[in-house]
């Protein structure tokens, strides 16, 4: 049987972790600064030495959280990536979909999990092609809202989901626009944290903060 060669590609990656900021180029998208290392383009083929892999997906899932977190992404899709976000900068190469797919079930696996696969929307499809971005966790946006709870005076009151989501008093607050779903999981969280109750039928479903 054949061996397939192991030897590296010679990434020019970071050994730190995804949460280290990597060095940054003044390539721009909406004032978004891309690290230097995505002008390399052997970043946009999966490396077959597994070594060199590992390192090129956690600087992917670096990119991601990064770049969704300064443009307010909630979910990507697979059909309709964001244009920029997969292309290098002089736009010579591009990360195939079933590539972009390979790095976001990478990040589906940490933990905590940073991708969470929306199931298919279409009759007769195996995996789903949508899925939520988590550039915080479910714990850090439950603090994020509790926070939110106390600055405000909201103990004891009861609020609704849509009220969370769109009223007028969270107007500029980070999970604004976040899905519903995403945010009954942060709100999850805080039940079962003591922090809140979830209550009512889900068109008129109420919370309440503790």
């Amino acid at each position: 049987m054949a061996t397939t060669s192991t030897t590296p590609t010679p990434l020019p990656l970071p050994s730190s972790s995804i949460s280290t900021p990597a060095q940054s180029s003044t390539t721009q998208s909406s004032t978004f600064t891309f690290p230097t290392y995505t002008h390399f383009p052997p970043l946009y083929t999966v490396q077959p030495n597994l070594q060199t892999r590992a390192r090129q997906l956690d600087l992917w899932s670096s990119l991601i959280l990064s770049y969704t977190a300064h443009h307010h992404i909630f979910r990507l899709s697979l059909s309709t990536p964001p244009a920029d976000l997969f292309t290098n900068p002089p736009r010579t190469r591009t990360l195939k979909p079933s590539d972009i797919r390979i790095v976001l079930d990478h990040m589906a696996l940490q933990t905590p999990s940073r991708i969470e696969w929306l199931p298919p929307s279409t009759k007769g499809e195996k995996m789903g092609n949508t899925c939520w971005v988590y550039w915080k966790t479910l714990a850090e946006w439950a603090d994020v809202l509790y926070g939110w709870v106390e600055e405000t005076g909201q103990k004891g009151a009861v609020l609704t989901v849509y009220e969370l989501r769109e009223g007028d008093a969270v107007m500029g607050r980070e999970w604004v626009g976040m899905d519903e779903g995403m945010l009954r999981k942060v709100l999850g969280v805080l039940v079962k944290r003591g922090k809140a109750q979830v209550f009512g039928q889900q068109e008129g479903e109420g919370v309440k903060f503790f």
